[in-house]
């Protein structure tokens, strides 16, 4: 098992390496994230598109290294599924490659809600069970497919897609990225729990639905604490 596990780890990296990558063009041999600085660059004064680079000397294989993609996510929710990512915030050394990863569990019937990543085209590898997996074209074309173990689904960057296991036993994909932090907005939880709140006007217009069940859908999409 653990010996499969390695395969599918390789052979899924190295599709993503060969992908072309969203995320800018590095300009030297790394840069390793410095976390520690933030995104903020306090001597210049501007925004960086990513994390300054950790001095040459303080890199260290650790920061290449992350092992929270071996055993499944612990699910906690009611969605029934649980994404541990692999990304620049976990790996520091990621940081300009413009690639990343991610692990997704579900329990039976468990859902991945539809959602985008704006910065990235995503591709899944089926570890184990059986899921229905979808996304939607901007001429409002569903494209989906029932995908099996040593399956391979594609989802173009930024359009809205989903995974859900119609299975009576669990399922898990390895996912990946060309970009280093692809962005998540799940289409529900953008619209009913944002900071300000969208106006229950708006909503209830967009949805053709009273205010009384808009509030409902919201008090159900507070994230649990």
């Amino acid at each position: 098992m653990v010996e499969a596990k390695a395969f599918v780890f390789v052979i899924v990296s190295v599709a993503v390496f060969g992908m072309v990558a969203s995320d800018p063009d590095l300009l030297q041999d790394l840069c390793v994230a410095d976390k520690a600085a933030g995104t903020w660059n306090l001597w210049i004064g501007i925004k960086v598109n990513g994390f300054p680079c950790k001095h040459e000397e303080n890199v260290t294989e650790a920061d290449f290294f992350f092992s929270g993609l071996a055993n499944p996510g612990i699910v906690n929710n009611s969605m029934g599924s649980v994404v541990t990512k692999a990304n620049v915030k976990k790996i520091p050394g990621l940081n300009t490659l413009g690639v990343s990863l991610a692990r997704i569990d579900f329990q039976p019937g468990g859902l991945n809600p539809p959602h985008t990543h704006p910065r990235a085209t995503e591709v899944v590898f089926v570890l184990e069970g059986e899921l229905y997996a979808g996304f939607i074209t901007t001429s409002n074309k569903l494209i989906s497919k029932t995908i099996k173990k040593g399956d391979v689904f594609v989802f173009p960057k930024g359009l809205v897609h989903f995974q859900k296991n119609n299975a009576d036993m669990p399922a898990s994909v390895i996912a990946g990225f060309n970009s280093q932090s692809p962005g998540t907005q799940s289409i529900a939880a953008t619209l009913f729990t944002s900071e300000p709140a969208v106006p229950v006007h708006v909503l209830a217009k967009t949805f053709q639905v009273g205010t009384g069940e808009v509030e409902n859908i919201k008090i159900k999409l507070v994230p649990k604490v």
